[in-house]
């Protein structure tokens, strides 16, 4: 993808409000293919799906869909199984600004429902599932299936490093559409490879739009706003915690800073951003992994979900891997993905980052569940191996419409 500046559309251009949601399994591609049966695919609490507890009734099942429809739309659901169908809507009432609903005193089992502006446009993404005797918000969106980037903030000014940097911004489908959405918050490093390939090294793009963009439709990954933060000629340092005796460096913990301190209250305050530490999620590759793997010790409290791809744990004789031995208690992050390959001259590093991954492990974290680590075989240190494991990275750390 080409980026633009600030306000130009590059590709067409949502995330939960609240809480956690429900798995994801994989839908149509754009929500209104029927199975043979007449339904839609696989149930997905996505765009912004939450359950939360109910405010009605005891035994009702509710479902509040929060969309900015215009004048003389409407908003019609379909279902599995109660009262509801796959072939007629069931209409939604209109329940305050931007705000529909729909009840059920019937149900006992969980079903499977998809929106439908005036009954007949299908949202978005993969199925919905709602449980009986919850409430349920819903964010859909139904017209765009592309996410937007563009240069945000050509010279971003930093007091802390007293320099400037290009930020990128990804926002997802569902940003334009439905204003009273929220998304989860990716802070990536590098930001020059990740959409663009004019501007990556090599030539070669992370592809990160189209990770995002193609997991979002099929309910694998969380819709959650990129923020891809250049590097600047200080790269070295500023990615470093500590001081190489060979390279040098060392500015990591000023580097943390100014995400921590200017760049993500600005987004904050200019994004419909959620930012608590439980969607703010930080990951980068190479020394870029390294810096995401050490802000994971001292700044959880802000950044919850850490992706360390190629992490150079090898940097001043393995450092990293004993420091992450010391994590605090509280707050660590709420889940690590650590990853290599094993191509290439130097392997990936593969050994030293198995040493990392057995550090988490000794922290208590568990495979597959708060910590990921994946060896891809024949893998090698450059971003195009990075761009094929992103999809699994984010998925991961952000959870399909966790």
């Amino acid at each position: 993808m080409r980026i633009g500046l600030f306000g130009i559309a590059i590709a067409s251009g949502l995330v939960i409000a609240c809480g956690e949601s429900a798995g994801v399994s994989v839908g149509t591609g754009d929500g209104s293919v029927p199975l043979n049966d007449g339904a839609p695919t696989d149930a997905a609490v996505q765009d912004g799906g939450v359950d939360a507890p109910s405010d009605a009734l005891s035994n009702a099942t509710t479902v509040v869909v929060h969309y900015p429809a215009a004048s003389g739309q409407t908003l019609a659901l379909r279902g599995s199984a109660g009262s509801l169908n796959w072939t007629t809507g069931a209409p939604l009432t209109f329940a305050g600004t931007n705000a529909w609903q729909w009840s059920s005193t019937t149900l006992t089992t969980g079903i499977e429902v998809k929106l439908l502006l005036n009954d007949t446009e299908w949202s978005k993404g993969p199925n919905y599932t709602i449980a009986p005797g919850k409430t349920t918000h819903l964010y859909p969106h139904f017209k765009a299936s592309k996410g937007v980037v563009t240069t945000r903030w050509s010279s971003f000014a930093s007091k802390t490093l007293n320099n400037t940097r290009p930020v990128y911004v990804y926002l997802p489908a569902t940003y334009a559409e439905n204003t009273e959405a929220r998304f989860p918050v990716v802070y990536m490093h590098d930001g020059q490879n990740l959409f663009d390939a004019s501007l990556a090294f090599g030539g070669n793009e992370w592809k990160a739009d189209e990770a995002m963009d193609e997991g979002v439709e099929k309910g694998t990954i969380r819709e959650a706003i990129i923020i891809g933060v250049g590097n600047t000629s200080a790269r070295m340092s500023e990615y470093t915690p500590v001081n190489d005796p060979d390279y040098g460096g060392g500015s990591g913990d000023k580097y943390l800073e100014m995400l921590e301190k200017e760049l993500k209250p600005t987004v904050d305050a200019e994004l419909r951003t959620m930012p608590s530490r439980e969607d703010t999620a930080i990951l980068g590759s190479s020394l870029g992994g390294l810096i995401s793997s050490y802000a994971g010790i001292g700044h959880a409290g802000t950044f919850g979900l850490v992706g360390a791809m190629s992490p150079s744990t090898w940097w001043n004789n393995v450092w990293l891997v004993g420091k992450v031995a010391t994590t605090p208690a509280s707050p660590r992050p709420i889940r690590v993905y650590v990853d290599s390959g094993d191509g290439g001259s130097s392997n990936d590093g593969v050994d030293n980052t198995k040493k990392l991954a057995d550090a988490y492990r000794a922290l208590g974290y568990k495979d597959d569940s708060t910590l990921k680590y994946v060896v891809q075989a024949g893998g090698q240190h450059n971003e195009a191996y990075w761009a094929q494991r992103l999809p699994g990275a984010l998925a991961f750390i952000l959870g399909p419409g966790r």
